[in-house]
């Protein structure tokens, strides 16, 4: 089954055994990756496409913080979106170590990547780190027609919202040994669509990652978000962070700084609530 980019990318960073610290860098003399790029005067910097709330149309909190960074380092923003491949690995030999086969990239830098300890070691060629945000999997509710849930058994016969080739759809696909899949409706492409369809009193609830469901409907005192009510889902949810080519110690160093920077001074926290998401620390 070929899945949807947030599907494959939520199901790695799942697999992670933990949201990992920013690694400390080993003192030696730079690459000069830093220096490259600033003759070139602009960072290159791959985006997902279609993910919302983080990138969506040229818009997004991945759209503001690769400005942002670039800002710091005193560069022009040259986005480079594109659609992701059947899983991580590819996407980090795509757009971060080798580049393309159809022949672009590799991007300075991917956002969105899981600080994940698995990816890490499988993957030599890149460096994984800076996370910037915690994800996770919920169910949101309509208050009226579900004001308790502590598992998902409450749901009764509720009809719920979720798109089915993602990590939030699997997990209720497989729920309980599947009692609710003929309650679901899984057509959806991302969790921003099933939230909207929730919001638009067509279902009781919809899962899908917090980001999305917080990006539509958080502050409507209508809905309740909370972590799924699953113990399959991991309710500390997972690290998201970026990478870089191994070697590129010196860009990494001073994307780091500017992650501390933006993190220190709210403007991280500020992003995120843009697109009326609760940022969560990594």
């Amino acid at each position: 089954m070929r899945t949807s980019h947030l599907s494959r990318r939520t199901v790695l960073q799942w697999m992670g055994a933990a949201g990992l610290g920013a690694p400390a860098f080993a003192a030696r003399a730079g690459t000069g990756a830093l220096d490259r790029i600033r003759e070139r005067g602009a960072l290159t910097v791959a985006l997902y496409k279609d993910m919302p709330p983080f990138h969506a149309g040229g818009q997004g909190i991945d759209v503001q913080l690769a400005q942002a960074l670039a800002e710091a380092l005193g560069l022009r923003l040259s986005m480079l979106p594109f659609n992701a491949d059947e899983n991580m690995g590819d996407d980090l030999r795509n757009m971060v170590w080798r580049g393309h086969y159809l022949g672009f990239g590799p991007a300075d830098v991917l956002l969105h990547v899981p600080v994940d300890k698995p990816l890490i070691d499988e993957t030599p060629q890149a460096r994984i780190f800076a996370p910037y945000y915690r994800e996770r999997v919920v169910l949101a509710r309509r208050l009226d027609r579900l004001p308790h849930l502590d598992s998902l058994a409450a749901l009764g016969d509720a009809k719920v919202a979720v798109p089915g080739q993602t990590l939030a759809g699997w997990l209720m696909i497989g729920a309980d040994g599947g009692a609710y899949r003929n309650q679901l409706t899984t057509q959806w492409k991302d969790g921003v669509e099933a939230a909207r369809a929730l919001q638009r009193g067509e279902f009781d609830a919809a899962a899908g990652l917090a980001s999305e469901m917080e990006s539509v409907l958080r502050g409507d005192a209508r809905f309740a978000i909370a972590p799924l009510p699953s113990p399959r889902a991991r309710r500390d949810g997972w690290a998201v962070g970026m990478a870089v080519k191994k070697d590129a110690t010196d860009l990494a160093q001073a994307l780091q700084a500017g992650i501390n920077e933006l993190q220190g001074s709210g403007r991280l926290r500020g992003m995120f609530e843009s697109a009326n998401v609760g940022w969560q620390a990594a």
